[in-house]
């Protein structure tokens, strides 16, 4: 669990962080997201001491941060940032172990953790580990980014706009994956984009944030579904907001149990806006539905998508 209680950071007398209280769940995926000097990088960064603040209190799993011993405080969280910042002169093993080899872990234990992350981020670990970055593409770049941050298995993983620089493709790819780990890690992450597309596919809570204050916390349904202010409706998309929603909802929650229909199935697990999307090319306003066994449970309409 992570606590930030009044937090406030000044630059020159001017608030950039203003009075910020929130509580982010342990195994949450928590997304700070706001426009550009919002603050959300700010209150990222004062998380594992790399800001100070000015005043109030950040506790982590209910150690106050200015207590912890810096180094102890860094060693507990990872840290993954959009430029990346891998040695250039080091292999890739090198750079996932550099954390390991700071707390002494022998060096088959920082092989073998090498190894497990490596297929967690879906690299062939042979393959990979005697690269050097200039080898990498920026998408593997990125991936070796988030392996090291893992390597020592923080209880805390800080994400600052990680997926920033790369092509949409590959953003993609590591917005999957990412999930998908914290899917399997269970692991608190704190993460910082200004893009709501990305907030709404990653976060299980959002804090979306106003000149340094809090303007809405909640999931990402509640946030598009009841925006408490103009400013949080115009950020989560306006009048626009609908197709946002379509993204949030399963099949599941609106197809006809037991009903049939031609053409090609979709899963129940899927979103109503892939819903849309097949509709559309396959020029149908009806499709049939299939558990992840691949066996018929319904049908999903259009009129579904609207009600």
């Amino acid at each position: 669990m992570i606590e930030l209680d009044h937090v406030v950071k000044r630059y020159e007398g001017r608030p950039v962080v203003d009075d910020l209280s929130l509580t982010v769940p342990a195994g949450a995926f928590c997304v700070l997201l706001g426009p550009s000097g919002c603050g959300k990088s700010t209150t990222l960064r004062m998380m594992n001491r790399l800001v100070p603040f000015d005043a109030g209190t950040i506790r982590i799993a209910g150690d106050d941060v200015r207590v912890v011993p810096e180094e102890a405080l860094r060693r507990r969280i990872g840290y993954a940032i959009q430029s990346i910042g891998l040695f250039p002169h080091w292999s890739v093993e090198d750079n996932i172990g550099t954390v390991p080899r700071l707390l002494n872990w022998p060096r088959v234990r920082i092989r073998d953790r090498v190894t497990e992350l490596l297929e967690l981020l879906r690299l062939d670990a042979e393959a990979y580990r005697h690269k050097y970055p200039h080898q990498l593409s920026g998408g593997e770049q990125q991936r070796i980014g988030v392996a090291r941050a893992l390597a020592a298995d923080p209880e805390l993983l800080l994400m600052d706009e990680p997926f920033g620089a790369v092509d949409p493709i590959t953003r993609d790819a590591l917005q999957s994956e990412i999930a998908r780990i914290h899917a399997a890690t269970k692991k608190t992450i704190v993460f910082v984009t200004h893009d709501i597309e990305e907030a709404l596919r990653l976060a299980s809570v959002i804090a979306i944030l106003e000149r340094g204050r809090l303007a809405q916390w909640g999931t990402p349904i509640d946030i598009v579904e009841h925006p408490v202010s103009q400013f949080v409706r115009d950020f989560v998309g306006g009048d626009g907001s609908g197709l946002k929603l379509l993204g949030l909802r399963r099949i599941a929650e609106r197809m006809r149990p037991g009903e049939t229909a031609a053409g090609d199935p979709i899963s129940a697990d899927a979103s109503l806006r892939d819903a849309l999307a097949a509709m559309t090319e396959h020029h149908t306003d009806r499709l049939p539905v299939v558990n992840t066994a691949g066996s018929p449970v319904g049908v999903i309409t259009l009129a579904d998508l609207v009600r």
